[in-house]
């Protein structure tokens, strides 16, 4: 195997504009590399945690279990607390998304449980915004477009009852 050569700290500022780049490119596993090297010369780097964790949720297409654990890891590293709720926000409302696109049996419905998780985090993150930041307005009002849009319902709740004589 290789052994992975690591940045100059120096580097950091502008590797973390390429990890921007890429990530604007739809180069997601690129800005995930980018990140990792980032985080192994400065493992507290907020900008890198956030940048990565945006980078595994523009994967959640592709199915897998460990990409939403994963992100909603690094959601535990971000410090600043709006931050944290935001992008917890975030990454529900990209795993509804994903739902909407795999369009399995009853995807639909976990696509609103999705939608519906992240409007209560974008609804924590709203109670920390300034005047001059509705960041947190924004994505929610943008997940009951999708709700409205998509004609999105709630779980039917499960009212079988079997016969027992």
């Amino acid at each position: 195997m290789f052994e992975l050569k690591s940045l100059h700290r120096e580097a950091i500022a502008r590797s973390l504009e390429k990890a921007q780049h890429y990530r604007l490119l739809n180069e997601p596993r690129v800005t995930e590399s980018i990140c990792n090297d980032i985080l192994a010369v400065d493992p507290d780097n907020q900008q890198a945690i956030v940048f990565l964790m945006l980078a595994i949720t523009d994967q959640f297409d592709i199915p897998s279990p460990a990409g939403i654990k994963q992100a909603m890891a690094l959601t535990h590293r971000v410090t600043d607390e709006y931050q944290r709720l935001y992008c917890t926000g975030i990454i529900y409302e990209r795993q509804a998304k994903a739902k909407l696109h795999q369009n399995y049996p009853d995807s639909h419905y976990d696509a609103y449980d999705f939608l519906r998780e992240a409007m209560e985090w974008f609804e924590k993150a709203e109670a920390l915004e300034n005047d001059e930041n509705d960041d947190a307005v924004l994505r929610w009002n943008s997940c009951a477009r999708v709700i409205m849009d998509q004609k999105l319902k709630p779980r039917p709740k499960d009212d079988f009852t079997p016969y027992l004589e």
